[in-house]
């Protein structure tokens, strides 16, 4: 009996083996294909990708083909996430319509980033997503078409990806033993691989992989590791490490040119504006414009600014004029204002507020913007009139015009009992510029570049007249004054005029490069700037300056001292003009190209990277000696002007 039972048995296991054997064909089968359909939507998700940033089926081509650039790697890398995430949702292929739908909105993002600013998508431009949405009515104006097509393809988009979902439902559920091996090995090498996109650090593995961060030259950075990966290598940037050498030795080595806190009896007010896109429009190549947009300020210019941006990334250059510090020794496509102005900073501002002077500054636009509201108590503004505080200013176009601005300007000062530093960004000359944005025109412009040229011509030198104007109504103002007066002016970068640029052959592309011959480079980065006191007149010959020289010009037309604003930076001024990432441009003229990447690089230079970090990052080891507290006199004679105004 016992015999039977055991042959019953025998029987009944070599059964289930068999079947167990019959089913595991059609398993691997299974997950075969379905390894292959991941594979493949893969690498039509990177295909897709790189053909919206490269818009060229060809380039796209040639970046799979050449072995030496890393678009294989980038398809391993969403095959590992699809499967990851396809394990945690449960459902085979699900992770495709969560994924791609992200990545694709992104590369169309950094697409059209690149079209207005020339500059690729960043990770912390998704920082300042909500300043692109406020933007987007100005956008669409100056291409509804366009705008059109976008909004129908995004409302299609969401009703597929909708659709989508609902189908989604019926795809196959995995299993917990194939959850559980799609984790084991996915997660361990996506871990590793994030590891490895550090670029400060040195990987041999990242290197065996084709990825080469790039980081000084964006456009070559994309152009090798493609979207996802120069995207994922600009991460770090948000970790800024120290220069070599610093220290606290290192920092109380660095010489002072002076010690003084200097500032005269009668305190001048001082009176900074950042002009949006104010340019000079007459400098372009086979166009006539009647009359010149600029005719006041090329009357009383003192020089030009040398942008550190195009087209936009304001916050950029008005970082320089108000710190004194520079984005060259920042990682490239950082914002400060975004990612390291997390407290109090040194600059114009609390300097002069610690001297007994109001700090004040004005924007007619969203106190957000920018993150402008943060920073500029972290600067040491006493307040910020912004357009949720400002009286409702008069429009030109859409935007505040330059002329209500000036006129805000003007009654704040009249107003302000102790000398006053007033820092006001215009908004008026902001892009597009749509031909319907100012009716009946006043200025003529004759150009063969075609018709669409022509007219955003015009409408950029409507708005960049009126802020002539507004420039001689303030100095007008200032002249009659007895209270001694400063008054700046610049323009923040060249404006958006994408096509105009090509057509009338100013520019091979809607946008300035990054790297060029100094010659270039200056035509495509020079903006106006004004220095003016109303005892002295224009400050003459300055030339062309980084922003970051602006307060040492702007302090020594007023007659100020300080151990960094007129010291180091008076040393640093008297030996460059320009310092930008790219590009340096001694006092002399001479010029060096690509000099960060140098094995060595002027001392002098490099203690401006010290003071820089030292202050920004790091143990402010040199804050007393270059930022030092304003003498107890300034301080007492503050107090007694307050108790007077309040008696």
């Amino acid at each position: 009996m016992s015999d039977i039972i055991a042959h019953e048995q025998s029987l009944k296991r070599n059964e289930r083996l068999r079947g167990r054997s019959a089913s595991w064909g059609p398993k691997f089968a299974r997950g075969l294909v379905s390894f292959l359909i991941t594979l493949l939507a893969a690498v039509a998700l990177v295909f897709a990708v790189e053909l919206i940033g490269r818009g060229s089926v060809s380039e796209v081509v040639r970046f799979f083909s050449e072995t030496h650039r890393p678009a294989w790697t980038t398809v391993a890398l969403f095959a590992l996430l699809f499967l990851a995430l396809d394990a945690i949702l449960w459902r085979a292929h699900q992770s495709i319509l969560l994924v791609a739908p992200i990545v694709l909105g992104l590369a169309w993002i950094g697409y059209e980033k690149r079209f207005y600013l020339g500059d690729p998508l960043y990770p912390t431009d998704i920082l300042y997503a909500r300043q692109i949405v406020e933007l987007l009515p100005l956008m669409a104006s100056d291409r509804p078409v366009t705008a059109l097509v976008i909004a129908l393809s995004t409302v299609a988009a969401a009703a597929f990806m909708v659709f989508a979902w609902r189908k989604a439902r019926h795809l196959p559920r995995k299993s917990i033993g194939g959850r559980l091996l799609c984790l084991i090995v996915s997660v361990p090498i996506l871990g590793y691989f994030a590891s490895i996109m550090d670029y400060s650090s040195f990987s041999q593995m990242r290197d065996n992989l084709r990825i080469s961060p790039m980081m000084w030259d964006q456009k070559a950075n994309y152009a090798h590791n493609g979207f996802t990966l120069a995207f994922l290598l600009n991460v770090p940037m948000a970790n800024v490490a120290a220069p070599a050498g610093y220290s606290q030795y290192a920092m109380t080595s660095i010489d002072r040119a002076t010690d003084a806190v200097y500032i005269p009896a009668q305190q001048p007010d001082i009176i900074v504006v950042m002009s949006e896109s104010l340019w000079d429009a007459t400098r372009l190549p086979n166009v006539t414009i009647r009359p010149d947009p600029l005719k006041f300020v090329k009357s009383v210019q003192s020089g030009h600014v040398f942008s550190p941006e195009f087209g936009g990334m304001t916050a950029n250059v008005e970082f320089e004029a108000l710190t004194g510090f520079s984005n060259a020794f920042l990682p490239y496509g950082s914002i400060p204002y975004q990612q390291y102005v997390r407290g109090e900073l040194p600059s114009m501002a609390s300097f002069l507020r610690n001297a007994g002077y109001e700090t004040l500054a004005v924007h007619p636009f969203a106190e957000w913007f920018w993150n402008r509201g943060p920073v500029y108590e972290a600067f040491g503004f006493d307040r910020f009139l912004s357009q949720e505080n400002l009286p409702p200013l008069e429009k030109r176009g859409k935007l505040a015009s330059d002329e209500a601005l000036t006129e805000e300007i003007i009654k704040q000062a009249e107003a302000a009992t102790d000398p006053l530093f007033l820092f006001a960004v215009t908004l008026q000359g902001h892009g597009p510029y749509g031909s319907d944005r100012y009716p009946e025109p006043k200025h003529e412009v004759i150009t063969a570049a075609g018709e669409a040229a022509r007219s955003s011509i015009q409408s950029f030198a409507e708005g960049a007249a009126d802020a002539d104007k507004s420039l001689r109504r303030l100095i007008r103002w200032a002249a009659k004054r007895e209270q001694p007066t400063v008054i700046a002016l610049f323009g923040d970068h060249l404006p958006p005029l994408g096509p105009a640029y090509v057509a009338t052959g100013f520019m091979e592309r809607n946008v300035a490069n990054r790297f060029a011959p100094a010659d270039e480079m200056l035509v495509q980065h020079e903006t106006p700037l004004v220095v003016w006191n109303n005892k002295t007149g224009r400050v003459p010959n300055i030339g062309t300056v980084s922003p970051a020289f602006l307060p040492f010009h702007v302090f020594q037309a007023a007659g100020i001292e300080h151990p960094y604003y007129t010291g180091f930076l008076g040393d640093l001024r008297h030996r460059y003009a320009v310092i930008d990432r790219h590009l340096l441009i001694g006092a002399d003229g001479g010029n060096a190209e690509g000099w960060m990447r140098r094995p060595t690089i002027d001392p002098l230079l490099r203690q401006y990277r010290l003071l820089q970090y030292d202050t920004m990052f790091g143990r402010r080891y040199g804050q007393d000696r270059f930022f030092p507290a304003v003498p107890p006199e300034l301080v007492a004679e503050r107090a007694r002007r307050a108790d007077i105004a309040t008696y």
